[in-house]
């Protein structure tokens, strides 16, 4: 079986250092946790994004996740846009993530799911 490709820059440690060595512009972003798995793959439990600061709200999660992939995007809309694509992709909570519900779209915005369109 192939494995599902994140299209994200990673895995890094999740911790304050790995964070700050990644993570070095103010951004908004979408972003993975997880673990190493068997054969280098790397495990999803949980998916989100930032709408304008990928490092402070990476920090959010650190002590719960031991890794993260991440990736910048130009818009809260397209951080939005990935998360969503990653959210169904992996699953969502029937599939293993840790996310309990479908992502919400970025504040004041009407943006809708590009995969569901919630």
């Amino acid at each position: 079986m192939a494995s599902k490709k994140s299209g994200l820059e990673g895995p890094y440690t999740l911790s304050q250092a790995g964070i700050d060595a990644a993570v070095t512009q103010t951004s908004p972003g979408a972003y993975a946790l997880g673990q190493a798995g068997a054969h280098g793959t790397f495990l999803i439990s949980y998916v989100g994004r930032a709408d304008d600061d990928l490092n402070a709200r990476l920090k959010n999660h650190i002590g719960k996740h031991p890794s993260f992939k991440a990736g910048f995007f130009p818009s809260a809309k397209a951080a939005f846009d990935k998360e969503c694509e990653l959210y169904h992709m992996f699953g969502g909570p029937t599939g293993g993530l840790d996310n309990k519900i479908h992502p919400d779209r970025p504040k004041g915005s009407y943006a809708k799911c590009p995969v569901c369109g919630a």
